[in-house]
Formats: C-alpha cells, sequence, structure tokens
C-alpha cells in the first residue's frame, strides 16, 4: 500500500528539510539553545529527582514481534578473577546484547524511511550493514539537555490509563498542555503520558503493545507548531497500535523522524513522574536525557532524569 494523499498532505507541512542547512544531522535537536538550557534550568525548583527508565532485564518489553530486538542479555564474563596472580585484587565484569530500541529508548532520525529518503532529503541506502546510519546516526544527537513538559493526557482526562483504542489528538495535547498551566515553547521536550506503561509494569508486556492507545497522525502538525525538539511517550510503538489509518503503519514515525526531524522515544516509565509534578503542582523541569553514542546507530538506549 502506498502512502495516501493525507500522509503526503502532513508532510509537505511539516517538513524541515532544509531548515538548518542542507548538511544538517540533528533536525529539531537544534532548537536547544544555550538560552533554552539556562531558561530550563531555571525550573528546577526543589531539586526532586524522577527517573524515567525501565530496568535493563532479559524480561524486558520486547515479545520478539520485531525480529533481532532483544532483550538485555546480561552475561558475567570474568567473577572475581585475580589477573595479575595469586593475591593480587580481583576484578568481575560482565556484558550485555541487546536491541538498542529494546527499552527505553530513542529512534535516531534514521530509524525509519519512506520513499526512498531519511531526514533532510538523503538517500535511504546511506544505511549499510558496514557503515551504520552514514548520517543522523544516534552519536550524532550529542547532548539531549533541556526544558522538559509532562502533557499528562489520561490526568486531563480523568483517567488512569487511555482505552486502547484512543489515538492522542491535537485537542488532547492542548487540554495537558492547559493541565501543565505552562504552554510549551520552542526547544522543549515534551513527554506524553498514557499510562498505558501501567500494563506492562503489572506484567502483561502483550497487552502493553497491543491494542495501545498512541499519538495520532494529527500531531506531529501540533509539535511542529510549537517548534518541540523532542517527544516521548510511555507506549511500545509510540503512535496509536492498531494505526487509526487502515493499513498505513508508523506514519508518525516517518512524519516526525523523516519529515520534521524530530527525534522521538518510547517505552518511558512516567508514572512516578506524573504523581510528583500533580503533587507539586507544576509540570515542567529540567530533563537529562544523554543518548549513548553508537556511531551510525539508528535507537539508543536511555535513562532519562527528570528534575523538579
Amino acid at each position: 500500500m502506498s502512502l495516501p494523499a493525507e500522509f503526503h498532505d502532513i508532510a509537505e507541512r511539516v517538513n524541515n528539510w532544509g531548515r538548518w542547512g542542507a548538511d544538517d544531522e540533528i533536525g529539531t535537536l537544534n532548537l536547544i539553545t544555550d538560552q533554552v538550557v539556562r531558561e530550563a534550568a531555571s525550573a528546577i525548583v526543589t531539586g526532586r529527582r524522577i527517573p524515567l527508565a525501565l530496568p535493563l532485564h532479559q524480561d524486558g518489553v520486547q515479545t520478539g514481534m520485531i525480529p533481532g530486538r532483544v532483550n538485555p542479555l546480561h552475561s558475567m564474563v570474568q567473577i572475581n578473577q585475580e589477573l595479575f596472580g595469586p593475591g593480587t585484587v580481583a576484578c568481575s565484569d560482565d556484558a550485555v546484547t541487546m536491541g538498542l530500541q529494546a527499552a527505553t529508548h530513542w529512534d535516531a532520525l534514521t530509524h525509519v524511511s519512506h520513499s526512498g529518503k531519511i531526514y533532510n532529503g538523503r538517500p535511504a541506502g546511506t544505511i549499510t550493514p558496514h557503515t551504520r546510519a552514514q548520517f543522523s546516526g544516534i552519536d550524532k544527537a550529542g547532548h539531549i539537555v533541556s526544558r522538559g513538559v509532562l502533557l499528562d493526557v489520561a490526568r486531563a482526562k480523568g483517567v488512569d490509563r487511555l482505552a486502547g483504542d484512543h489515538a492522542v489528538t491535537p485537542e488532547d495535547l492542548a487540554a495537558a498542555e492547559d493541565l501543565a498551566g505552562t504552554p510549551v515553547r520552542a526547544g522543549d521536550i515534551v513527554l506524553v503520558r498514557t499510562g498505558q506503561i501501567q500494563v506492562y509494569l503489572a506484567g502483561d508486556k502483550h497487552a502493553y503493545g497491543y491494542p495501545s492507545p498512541g499519538l495520532s497522525v494529527r500531531t506531529p502538525e501540533w509539535f511542529h507548531a510549537r517548534d518541540v525538539a523532542a517527544v516521548a511517550n510511555d507506549t511500545l510503538t509510540f503512535e496509536i497500535c492498531p494505526p487509526e489509518i487502515e493499513n498505513l503503519w508508523l506514519p508518525v514515525h516517518a512524519l516526525d523522524l523523516v519529515e520534521m526531524g524530530m527525534l522521538q522515544g518510547q517505552n518511558w516509565n512516567l508514572e512516578k513522574l506524573s504523581t510528583a509534578c500533580a503533587e507539586e503542582g507544576r509540570y515542567s523541569f529540567l530533563l537529562s536525557a544523554m543518548p549513548e553514542p553508537f556511531v551510525g546507530g539508528v535507537g539508543t538506549p536511555v535513562a532519562p532524569v527528570a528534575v523538579l
């Protein structure tokens, strides 16, 4: 099925190719300027720190649906080994094999392509088995620190968790922005809470992934209008699953990553942050979400921290 006219119409409206020059590889992360970070630091009031990452272990969110995207396989490669002879200091080492998008992660701009293109109009063929992503690999993202804003859509709707068939609309985002009491502004990182991760935390990873609420194909225009730097949420697929347009899979990925050049994240645990923001009556904070700099990577694990 070819991409429908509706998709291409939205793509034209949110397209950022060339906005920061023909050589640009980081897209909307350009919006996180020094001034934005200085202002983000002023969001710290109490110093309360909220971790947003899921634990890394073999019983993670992946079910095998995506080939090769394995949960972390953690092995000990040496245990109390006296490397320099008997009686010397002993060392223990370990190693991990995992999909870079297996748990809490960022998608790089190269994670998806459409019509043979990736962000900024480059050919999708620049991603190869040997060179990985030649352009816009996750290592190019650098440091990701900015003001974070929690758009708690579930709380704004008065529910603990959105229904599995709920597509989060621009109207939902606006209602959550009203709840937050602060307008989303250029360079912000927006975190969208649906409550869906509760399903995984309760032990049902299959129901966590499908059916799942998520972002509607209409939301990229909302983020584009506000010059958002990046978006993450608490679901496996980011966008609603199954898709709102029959047989059109991952259109929001394509609009965000390819057309807009906007990083997106999945499997972020926003439950404690939701509680903390409600308790303190404010929904903005300093967010540190540093990517692991895998050269040419099309995604990366991340351990984000919100500082209120």
